[in-house]
């Protein structure tokens, strides 16, 4: 369970660092990265909760990517109103997702 998240979490990362350079650029990333982005990142969620509850993962890994998540709601509901969210939430939201894909990582060796 944990490696299948790692992995819908690293495709999510990839559409994740394709559409940084647009939103730090002033402009809305296209909606259907947004939601590949989105998805891929449920899943992995999914996922790696799913793994935690059977005793694989990390719970701090998991709880960063819970704030992760609701980071990306509150970005995408900037994206639903057209508007460029803040850069320093994208940041927090990035950071957030990159340490809870680490700690798993960690937690798989």
């Amino acid at each position: 369970m944990l490696p299948a998240a790692l992995i819908s979490l690293a495709i999510a990362a990839v559409l994740g660092l394709g559409m940084a350079p647009t939103i730090l650029g002033n402009k809305l990333p296209a909606m259907p990265v947004a939601l590949l982005h989105g998805a891929a990142a449920a899943i992995g969620l999914v996922l790696a909760i799913l793994a935690l509850l059977s005793g694989q993962g990390s719970s701090l890994g998991v709880i960063l990517l819970v704030v992760a998540a609701l980071g990306g709601f509150f970005l995408f509901s900037f994206h639903l109103k057209s508007k460029v969210p803040p850069k320093p939430v994208v940041i927090v939201h990035a950071l957030a997702a990159v340490a809870g894909f680490a700690i798993l990582g960690l937690a798989a060796l």
